[in-house]
């Protein structure tokens, strides 16, 4: 389609405006959308462009027009200049990338952000104002007080970096022709990119939806895709996108594609000798997939964000600065793509981002009591799941595990639902009530300890509660446990890429040629850094709660351990000190502290409290 055929199409779908006087733009136009051909011709001679007027005029460009404007169709119009197309092109972007009505949000973490007017509309639409009702860290509410932020302004949090980023790309590198279109689509992406996670987040398609749905592979991601389609169809935003500028259904799958990710395997850091996977942008622009998802090295700003926000209302400090790989960020040529790459000087700062990561898993997502209350609100979804109606997509009835498929039905589902069971008083749901129940009044199923497995070795969770109801010690117990008695969490911890050091993905540059990348290996940064980058915690809580059952399952857990070659639970010495001296390895000590007997000690410690016990006694 030629440009001028554009225009006028573009301005068919805009009501007569009229011919406004010449001379200064009128008080209603401050608008650039409302801009007649004499408005743009107008300003461009304030920016100093004026010798471009009577081109813009001959192919009557009007303001609803410039979103649509790329580099190829001024050329296509006479102008011949490479220097002067991409002049045009700043200064036309400049009135998009700072509307006049954009609207400006109060975010905690960012301060003061602006939101275009497109992603606003978004925002104020059913699909996405649902994601106020769902906590950010699910579960973790109940242990962090703090913890109380939702996916709604993390969502906003994301929207805003992604566009910080690529705006900072444009900015820096021109010659990468990022047009209005990719930025306004890499935004959306970045908004939008959450919008299919159920109640109290990952514990919806990490727990739950895996028990209730054994036969569907199933990701929030997916829903997000869907839920996506569903806001702009339900809404009516079509002709809303159109009239920003972009082009359907091109921009709209370039969108999806950033949410899903990598379609195919591949890490895209080589020749790019596979096929293209992605039909949204051409490989000439592969590193607006690096944004918001990140699959090549796990460096984006959905990272960026959360790490952020959750570390503000956890009460843990953040190392990671995103503001200085904002300033050093930049697209180099690596093989056939083109990747988002950093100064060699940052790596360190890199590494300390991933264990940022690492430190939040350990200390609140994977938290002993953070997990078992998340286990206790799964077990009660479980039950409730038949009885709970949700009214779907004409008037079908859904429930909690079917509403995936309906999105009209999963737009209602937020953790709302923790209330409407608790609050219920149907007979069917009097036991998913009752557990949720003592999670409220802190009622919880007992830690009986924590162990791993040896290095290098993979555990399945199937099974292991009756491995260790099984696991009887030679010391004859007086209560009988059986598999549905015991709950084993077996947690993966790792960089964000399993085993594999997620560094050697990125690509640096340096400040003497910053268009050659290179890679940095682990020994040119330091000796003390991790030498694996993988991990199994296997965590252990019984259902009976009384003392005598509770210490008789610690004894269970450390035979248990002792049977599967684990390590040493911390507390076995204390627990089942019968126990622990019958596997060899667990008593010899290999540390390097110091020439003590922690075995000796623990005696020693023990002798000392009960003199005191008895000093205290004849007082």
């Amino acid at each position: 389609m030629k440009l001028g055929e554009s225009s006028k199409r573009r301005r068919s779908l805009s009501p007569d405006r009229g011919s406004p006087k010449r001379g200064v733009l009128q008080p209603n136009k401050s608008n650039y959308l409302e801009w007649d051909v004499e408005d743009v011709c107008r300003f461009l001679r304030v920016q100093g462009l004026g010798k471009f007027e009577q081109l813009f005029r001959a192919a009557q460009l009007s303001g609803d027009v410039l979103p649509m404007l790329t580099e190829r169709d001024l050329e296509e119009e006479g102008v011949s200049v490479l220097g002067d197309r991409l002049k045009l092109i700043k200064c036309i972007n400049t009135l998009w990338q700072n509307p006049i009505d954009a609207k400006v949000f109060n975010d905690p973490i960012h301060g003061h952000i602006e939101m275009h007017p497109l992603l606003v509309r978004i925002i104020d639409t059913p699909q996405f104002q649902r994601l106020r009702f769902i906590k950010q860290l699910g579960g973790a509410y109940f242990v962090y007080p703090g913890a109380s932020h939702n996916r709604f302004e993390h969502s906003i949090g994301v929207a805003h970096l992604a566009g910080q980023l690529v705006k900072a790309l444009c900015g820096r590198q021109p010659e990468l022709r990022i047009n209005n279109r990719d930025i306004l689509c890499v935004q959306i992406a970045g908004l939008c990119h959450d919008l299919g996670h159920g109640p109290f987040s990952h514990l919806f398609d990490g727990k739950f939806i895996p028990q209730r749905r054994k036969d569907k592979k199933w990701k929030h991601e997916d829903a997000s895709l869907e839920m996506f389609d569903h806001l702009i169809a339900s809404n009516g935003l079509e002709d809303v996108l159109l009239s920003y500028g972009l082009v359907l259904p091109e921009d709209v799958k370039f969108i999806k594609e950033q949410i899903r990710g990598r379609p195919t395997e591949g890490d895209g850091a080589g020749d790019g000798a596979k096929d293209w996977p992605y039909e949204g942008r051409t490989q000439e622009k592969g590193f607006l997939y690096e944004i918001v998802a990140n699959k090549r090295s796990g460096i984006d700003v959905d990272k960026w964000d959360y790490f952020a926000r959750d570390c503000h209302h956890l009460g843990i400090r953040n190392n990671f600065d995103f503001e200085r790989f904002l300033k050093f960020a930049r697209v180099c040529e690596v093989g056939k793509r083109k990747l988002i790459c950093t100064r060699d000087k940052e790596v360190g700062d890199l590494y300390n981002m991933f264990h940022t990561r690492i430190t939040l898993h350990r200390r609140a997502y994977q938290h002993r009591v953070v997990n078992i209350i998340e286990s206790m609100i799964t077990e009660a979804l479980v039950l409730a799941d038949p009885h709970i109606q949700i009214v779907g997509k004409d008037m079908q009835i859904c429930k909690i595990s079917e509403s995936i498929d309906d999105m009209e039905a999963y737009t209602k589902l937020t953790d709302n639902v923790f209330e409407q069971i608790l609050n219920s008083s149907k007979p069917e749901l009097q036991k998913a009530r009752e557990i949720l129940n003592n999670v409220v009044c802190r009622n919880l199923y007992k830690w009986i300890g924590q162990t791993q497995p040896e290095a290098g070795t993979e555990i399945k969770p199937e099974e292991l509660s009756g491995e260790v109801a099984a696991a009887v010690p030679s010391t004859p117990l007086d209560i009988q446990f059986c598999a549905e008695d015991f709950i084993v969490n077996v947690v993966q911890m790792d960089y964000g890429m399993k085993g594999k050091n997620p560094i050697n993905k990125v690509r640096f540059y340096c400040k003497s040629d910053p268009n050659v990348a290179f890679k940095i290996r682990k020994d040119q940064v330091s000796q003390m850094l991790p030498e694996r980058f993988t991990e199994q915690l296997i965590q252990v809580y019984c259902k009976k709660t009384d003392n005598k059952s509770v210490q008789a399952a610690q004894k269970l857990f450390v035979q248990w351990c002792i049977n599967r070659n684990f390590s040493k639970p911390r507390d076995g010495d204390i627990v089942a000190p019968e126990l622990t001296p019958l596997k060899i390895e667990w008593n010899n000590d290999n540390s390097d502290s110091d020439d003590s007997n922690p075995r000796e000690e623990l005696q020693s410690s023990r002798r000392a409290n009960g003199c005191k016990s008895k000093t205290r006694l004849f007082q």
